[in-house]
Formats: C-alpha cells, structure tokens, sequence
C-alpha cells in the first residue's frame, strides 16, 4: 500500500523534473552550439562545419518546446496542479523561448527590437504574477488561450529560424522557396509577437480591471 501511494506521488514529480531538465539542457547546450558556430565563423572554418551547429541547436529547442504540453498533461493527469506549478511552468517556457531570441538576436539572426519587446512583456508579466500571488488570497490567473497561442508561434517560428535550410542554397541567387520559407517564418515570429503584446493587456484586464466589476 505505501509503495503504491508513493509510487503514484513519486512518477509525476520525477517526470516534472526531467521535463525542467531537458528543457534547461537543450536550453544550454542550444546556446554553446550557436556560440560555436559564431566562433567558427569568426576564425573562418570550414562552411560544413557550421551546419551540424545550427541543426544541433534546432533539434535541442525542438525537443525542449514540445515538452511544455507533457508537463500540463502530466499535472492534470495526476491531480498535481499548484498555484507554484502554474507560476513556475510559464517562467521556464519564457527562460527557454526568450533565451532562444536573445541568441538569435546576438548573431542577427533577429531583430533587437522583436527580443526586447518580448523581454519587456515576459519580464513585466512574471514580476505581475509574483505580486498577485503576494496579496491577501492572491491566486495566479492561468494563461489565456491568447497567451498559449502565443508561445505556439513563437516555439514554430524559432524553430523554423533554427533549422539550417539556408545550407540548401547554391550560394549564388537564393531559390524562391528559401525566400517563401523565411518570409514565413518571421511572420510566424511577427504573429507571435502581437499575441504576446495582446495577451500581456488580457492579463493585466484581468488582474486589475476585471475583479473590480464584480
């Protein structure tokens, strides 16, 4: 009997916890591969080289993106849903997404201005969450389905940014198709950027404005 009380507590901890591990993982070694490949291209290695960087990297936040539905899953599977889960599952989405465009920005791959403004929201939205959770019966409002479409576009997006597919060029004029695929995948990225502006006010409504009508 003890074992199968704990055995039923002890899998959805320890599965919660390889998540947050192959998140921060893929996270780190992300952000070495693409700082290699920018130390390969500063000391001019061979162009070959640089490809299995960028792939490694894609592959790694790919892998660390798609886990955000198995935690959720996995909380309500096992009745494990907490104030705190609720809090700290966003914090490591936005550590994993908002770590990706810093580098891409870094290597300019990305706009400053597309990082800072999500950096700002991301940032300012998290404190709001600290300080709703610190008021008397302050509970944590779940993200909104503007806000879940959001980090939906923006995983696709830096994904497709990710993935080396300027490699498949002939080095001389770029193939319709490659320009088609960029196109698309900064209006992804540009997509994803006013869901994550429009679902920033949604929260703030519903923090402030919203309780205040009832």
């Amino acid at each position: 009997m003890v074992l199968g009380i704990g055995h039923h507590l002890l899998l959805p901890a320890l599965m919660g916890q390889l998540v947050v591990v192959i998140k921060d993982t893929a996270l780190g070694y992300g952000i070495t591969y693409m700082e290699l490949l920018n130390q390969s291209k500063t000391l001019g290695s061979a162009y070959a080289n640089t490809v299995p960087a960028y792939m490694v990297a894609a592959v790694l936040f790919i892998i660390a993106a798609s886990t955000d539905k198995i935690d959720g899953w996995m909380a309500r599977k096992y009745n494990q849903v907490t104030e705190m889960g609720k809090l700290m599952d966003p914090i490591a989405d936005k550590l994993l997404t908002c770590g990706a465009m810093i580098v891409c920005s870094a290597f300019g791959e990305l706009g400053w201005w597309v990082t800072i403004l999500f950096l700002i929201r991301e940032i300012g939205i998290t404190v709001m969450r600290f300080f709703v959770m610190e008021r008397p019966g302050g509970k944590v409002i779940a993200a909104a389905w503007p806000g879940k479409l959001k980090t939906v576009f923006q995983c696709v997006g830096l994904s497709m940014l990710l993935l080396p597919f300027w490699s498949l060029g002939n080095g001389q004029a770029t193939p319709f198709w490659m320009t088609a695929y960029y196109f698309l995948t900064y209006a992804i990225i540009y997509v994803a950027l006013v869901l994550c502006l429009y679902s920033g006010a949604v929260y703030l409504y519903n923090t402030f404005v919203a309780p205040k009508r009832k």
